[in-house]
């Protein structure tokens, strides 16, 4: 990314959302863009999965877990499942385990915290929905902007 989402949002303000919700960084890139994807799944990441393991074209994946840190959505083998396959990173409405191991990939990902306790994996959510993060709308195909100082996305 060659603007920061602060000097965008100068540039664009009343065309862009700010999201609100403080995720942290846990992967090893902080400054990450592409258009959306999205999965709605509460403490089953199979369908996450799925998702991560085909071509991501430089997208990213927006995750709303509903904001669960009961167990983890992402770890280190599903984060290197999205950088083999392209994706730009990953945001998480909830928790990621391995966040050492996610740390050391060249991947953008976001999340609320961790938590080493696994997710089910029966396959449950929708993918490529609305979902929320904090009180912002996103849409799939939108374009996201993230860096240390937050999320962008066009509305």
């Amino acid at each position: 990314m060659s603007i920061a989402t602060a000097d965008l949002y100068d540039e664009r303000g009343h065309e862009l959302a700010s999201v609100s919700l403080q995720l942290r960084n846990y992967g090893g890139v902080t400054e990450f863009n592409g258009p959306v994807r999205t999965v709605v799944c509460f403490q089953d990441n199979a369908l996450a999965k799925s998702i991560l393991s085909s071509p991501g074209g430089g997208a990213v994946l927006v995750i709303d877990g509903g904001g669960s840190l009961e167990t983890a959505l992402m770890g280190d083998m599903i984060a290197q499942l999205a950088l083999d396959n392209g994706w730009a990173g990953v945001v998480i409405n909830g928790a990621i385990r391995d966040s050492v191991a996610i740390a050391a990939l060249p991947l953008g990902v976001k999340a609320l915290g961790t938590n080493p306790a696994k997710s089910s994996k029966t396959g449950a959510g929708e993918a490529d929905v609305v979902v929320l993060l904090g009180s912002v709308a996103i849409r799939p195909g939108a374009h996201l902007w993230a860096d240390a100082d937050g999320i962008l996305v066009e509305p």
